[in-house]
């Protein structure tokens, strides 16, 4: 492989050149040198995405909202998972926090990552 040609990412044209190259390398076979490069390129494109185009967290209930409907459920199907409906009505209109349990549980039933629901 040329290392010569892989560098840090410092600036914006970096970035660029380092998507363009990356794209070139796209159909690469798998194990050879052009491969290896693309990997490596990948790397370095996340770690300035990660530093310069941060993706926030969802806010909990829109996530929760959200997975709702990519399963076609409603709100009444957290019932089991949160308490009772006067309870799910007050956390899904933000005027009760969720608990522990609760986010234990919608993490466990609905797949949502417990990172987006803590915070």
């Amino acid at each position: 492989m040329n290392t010569a040609l892989i560098r840090p990412i410092k600036t914006e044209a970096d970035y660029q050149a380092a998507l363009q190259r990356a794209g070139a390398l796209m159909s690469s076979i798998p194990n050879t040198p052009e491969a290896d490069e693309l990997e490596v390129l990948a790397t370095l494109i996340e770690l300035y995405e990660d530093k310069y185009f941060p993706i926030e967290l969802p806010d909990p209930i829109a996530a929760i909202e959200f997975r709702l409907e990519q399963l076609d459920r409603s709100n009444a199907d957290l019932i089991p998972l949160i308490g009772s409906e006067s309870l799910v009505a007050e956390v899904m209109s933000k005027r009760q926090p969720l608990t522990l349990e609760m986010i234990r549980a919608i993490h466990q039933h609905l797949g949502i990552p417990a990172d987006v629901l803590l915070q």
